[in-house]
């Protein structure tokens, strides 16, 4: 029997892939990066493709996802699926090789950490039906939002309006907001903060139903990144070793001004982790801010006070 997953969630530009990164330090544990992301398709990982940003799973439609997701979280490497989307032989080696490690993974017992905030809409059934245990990013609404402005990431809300389970069961006080969204372009800010405000409502729900998940302010972790995962890795169940140690402080207390890039890559997370709280400061005027934090007061309160903006 393959151990318990972990499921690293929440925000997405909240410290995801750092928090996945350090934990797989451990030598008991192997990240797979995530099957959710509609970008990031790989059939020999994850045969079930997604069609929206921030799928929504549940009972009612498992269907379509459980025995696909339930491989990957045991290590079952779907070859056949991955051979057919090859074009070249150095491809198929390299899939024969993943096919591979993911059998010595489930011999040896490794635990699969997933990594993917792309699912934190699927977070609860996750935990239900592939036991996962989940641990969930937070992130101040201003730091969110500035790093969606240095991206320019525009999001397409279609993908909420397009599944009603989501709406009905968990979004409706956003219905109406989500449909104008949906229909017409809007400002960046105007978006990074509905987008915050649906994620991090979704994670208050979870937080009243679901205490025994770990949930974890990316400031918060930002300020003391060596007790921070230590703890995490006490309620995971995890040997924090020196390993691990000495991997958190070389990715966490870079040079003045170092901001980790985005491609996951163990060597590219090197971050100055306290500078990194405030770069929202610089990348948002003022205005911007006074906007954003109207926006989103109702559910920033339940998280962030007065003096934290």
């Amino acid at each position: 029997m393959t151990p318990r997953p972990i499921l690293v969630t929440g925000a997405h530009r909240s410290g995801t892939t750092w928090v996945g990164r350090m934990i797989s330090t451990s030598a008991t544990v192997a990240y797979i990066s995530e099957p959710f992301n509609i970008l990031n398709y790989d059939p020999g990982i994850c045969a079930v493709r997604f069609e929206y940003w921030f799928t929504y799973v549940c009972e009612e439609n498992e269907g379509k996802y459980l025995g696909d997701l339930r491989n990957t979280t045991q290590w079952r490497y779907n070859l056949t699926g991955a051979l057919k989307s090859t074009r070249h032989p150095a491809q198929a080696i390299r899939m024969a090789g993943k096919c591979a490690q993911f059998a010595w993974y489930r011999l040896s017992q490794v635990r699969p950490l997933m990594k993917d905030p792309i699912a934190l809409f699927a977070a609860e059934w996750l935990a239900s039906r592939l036991k996962t245990e989940n641990v969930v990013m937070i992130r101040h609404p201003a730091a969110f939002a500035g790093s969606i402005k240095d991206r320019n990431w525009r999001h397409p809300f279609s993908h909420f309006a397009n599944q009603p389970l989501l709406i009905r069961r968990h979004l409706q006080p956003f219905e109406n907001q989500i449909s104008r969204f949906a229909k017409e372009d809007r400002d960046i800010i105007d978006q990074a903060a509905l987008l915050w405000n649906l994620i991090h409502y979704m994670i208050l729900k979870y937080k009243e139903t679901h205490p025994d998940w770990i949930y974890v302010r990316h400031e918060d972790l930002s300020r003391n990144p060596v007790e921070g995962f230590r703890s995490m890795f006490t309620r995971l169940g995890l040997e924090f070793s020196r390993r691990t140690t000495e991997e958190i402080r070389k990715h966490s207390f870079a040079e003045a001004g170092c901001t980790a890039r985005s491609t996951g890559e163990l060597h590219n997370l090197k971050r100055d982790s306290i500078a990194n709280i405030d770069t929202w400061k610089a990348r948002l005027s003022r205005p911007e801010i006074d906007r954003l934090r109207y926006q989103v007061q109702e559910i920033s309160r339940c998280f962030y006070s007065n003096e934290e903006w």
